[in-house]
């Protein structure tokens, strides 16, 4: 008896193929290879991407989902390829998230400060609505 046809993934990959994969544009791939985060090879005028440039990409989209800056995802992308120390590796990486987390922090005090400002102003338009007799305003 044979066994059951397994899924086996490509060795190679078309742009159009990836793009497809991540919901991206081919243009945002071929972006993210003018940044030198993509590597491919060239069979006369067509891109053919590795597995080791879909891995790039996928790590490339997940930084840039966690906000990181280009620079930051290719430190990281090119550490995770890196022979050298893991440890080094991952100070670096908690270092970089740590950073990215206190902006975060920081943008999300500034949100709340915004937002009170703004319940502020629309509770004394109200009110000054509610002295002109418009007591009917929106909430």
């Amino acid at each position: 008896m044979t066994s059951p046809a397994r899924d086996v993934a490509p060795a190679t990959y078309t742009i159009s193929e990836l793009a497809a994969e991540f919901d991206i544009t081919p243009r945002a791939i071929r972006f993210y290879e003018d940044m030198g985060l993509l590597d491919p090879a060239r069979d006369g005028r067509n891109r053919v991407y590795s597995v080791r440039d879909r891995t790039r990409l996928k790590l490339t989209l997940r930084g840039k989902r966690l906000g990181l800056s280009l620079q930051e995802i290719r430190q990281l992308v090119d550490m995770y390829e890196s022979p050298s120390d893991t440890v080094q590796q991952l100070t670096a990486f908690l270092a970089i998230l740590q950073t990215h987390r206190d902006q975060l922090t920081q943008q999300l005090e500034d949100i709340r400060v915004t937002l009170e400002e703004i319940e502020q102003h629309e509770d004394r338009a109200r009110a000054l609505l509610a002295e002109a007799g418009h007591g009917d305003a929106a909430p």
